[in-house]
């Protein structure tokens, strides 16, 4: 394809795109394909000369548009805000265009420059302390890999230089919520810390937060039968209540035994943007690093996800690997970011930043989160005041928790009448809801915050909600 075709096929692409988009509210929530429907529709060898441009967007929108829950969709309440905001597409488009190769500030000077404008001006915007370096990661499950190794090197004395974790005569303990999200069991397996030594801490049977009481004993019972604690995560806005872990008390604790403090703020990052939700996020200025995914709530698309830390040069010797091949004169002035994470060759995420700051402006950002947490309030008010009907947890931030509770129904019975409605609600297509399991019991999350979502979507969903629960 030479530019001219480019050029014609790329204007088609974007016009089919911004239809799309206007469509959504139309498609179901998600997705009806089966098993293998997908690949089904396609060819089963690669094609050995070109095809017409045409064929291959009449493919995307019969046979890949199906098999995908529209999470851009104002009905879609599931698993997190997914969003992909339009001027970000515009930055992941002219990401792609420029082509640049991201290994060294050398191969492309302003993938760095730019990266480092976009995560000061977030730092910022969330109010937190200068001391906070960001760079973007492609995921939060990332950045919390990368910060539990840095943990790791620091509680080792940066052990990877010699023996590795092989040589401690101690394990190494990693303590963190039974709510905190899947990516920290798989941080602590993947940076070697193993199974065994992960701690879930207790939390409080109202909030759902992490007890910092409970912490310190968990740490002090370790080191009496010879381990040493190493790191702790703190849950900022848990995957299924979005508890609040009390930051400020773990730091406190953590500071008693030279423990590293990871905060996972992935989805509930965005709120740090509201000055009047800060208070939620009290201590993290101590911590050591934190993560969190503008790609979710935020509404940048998918992948980017800042991690920030307070000693970037112990990042920078746990994470350094230096071959000739790479060296440049500029090495001892600028950021390397090869050297502030796992990959090497990176894209130029920070476009999709950007666009997204430059063209839609902080204020329209903040307005709609406020536009989603008052939806998340009126939500509860409205399932608190129905008899039957349960709030779960606290609404924190854009997510409630709900279960519906007929009178006199055992918890076997009450467990399969939630499966049964929240499936029948997914099924229906006009709206996507998620279950999970608290306390034993599963119950329906209902997280606000896709772009396109407004008060009367919450409403419908809430009649919706009402309605199927009569036919469960």
């Amino acid at each position: 394809m030479d530019p001219e075709e480019f050029r014609a096929a790329a204007h088609e692409l974007v016009d089919w795109i911004a239809d799309l988009r206007q469509s959504v509210p139309q498609l179901p929530v998600q997705s009806r394909v089966q098993p293998g429907e997908v690949a089904g529709g396609l060819t089963t060898t690669a094609p050995e000369m070109p095809e017409a441009f045409g064929d291959v967007l009449r493919d995307l929108e019969q046979v890949i548009v199906p098999g995908i829950t529209q999470t851009q969709h104002p009905a879609y309440f599931g698993w997190f805000p997914s969003n992909s905001s339009l001027a970000s597409v515009l930055g992941d488009f002219a990401s792609s265009g420029l082509g640049a190769l991201g290994i060294t500030w050398q191969s492309a000077p302003a993938l760095t420059e730019v990266e480092q404008v976009v995560t000061e001006w977030l730092r910022e915007l969330c109010g937190l302390d200068p001391q906070w370096a960001g760079a973007i990661q492609d995921t939060a499950s990332t950045g919390t890999l990368v910060a539990l190794i840095a943990a790791r090197e620091r509680a080792s004395a940066l052990s990877e230089h010699e023996g590795g974790l092989q040589s401690m005569d101690k394990p190494l303990v990693v303590y963190t919520s039974p709510h905190a999200h899947s990516s920290v069991p798989k941080a602590v397996l993947l940076a070697g810390y193993g199974a065994d030594n992960l701690r879930y801490v207790d939390v409080d049977p109202v909030t759902y937060a992490m007890r910092p009481e409970a912490l310190r004993e968990a740490m002090t019972q370790d080191i009496a039968e010879g381990r040493t604690p190493a790191a702790v995560i703190a849950a900022v806005g848990t995957t299924g209540t979005a508890a609040m872990d009390p930051v400020a008390a773990i730091v406190e604790v953590a500071n008693e035994f030279g423990v590293w403090v990871h905060v996972d703020a992935a989805m509930a990052g965005s709120a740090m943007l509201l000055p009047e939700c800060r208070h939620l996020f009290e201590g993290v200025d101590g911590a050591d690093s934190l993560v969190w995914n503008p790609h979710k709530w935020l509404g940048t698309i998918l992948d980017c996800s800042l991690l920030y830390v307070r000693d970037v040069d112990h990042l920078v010797n746990c994470m350094s690997t230096t071959p000739p091949y790479l060296r440049s004169a500029a090495d001892a002035e600028v950021v390397q970011y090869k050297d502030w994470g796992i990959p090497l060759g990176r894209r130029f995420r920070a476009l999709k930043l950007w666009f997204h700051l430059r063209l839609d402006g902080v204020e329209s950002l903040r307005a709609r989160l406020r536009r989603d947490l008052a939806n998340a309030q009126w939500l509860a008010e409205q399932v608190r005041a129905k008899p039957q009907w349960q709030v779960l947890a606290p609404v924190d931030l854009q997510t409630v928790c709900v279960r519906h509770e007929p009178v006199g129904i055992s918890a076997e019975d009450l467990d399969a009448h939630t499966l049964a409605w929240v499936d029948a609600i997914n099924a229906s297509g006009a709206a996507f809801v998620s279950p999970s399991v608290l306390d034993g019991r599963w119950m329906v999350r209902v997280s606000i915050g896709a772009e396109a979502t407004e008060h009367a979507d919450v409403a419908a969903l809430w009649e919706l909600m009402k309605e199927i629960v009569k036919q469960a």
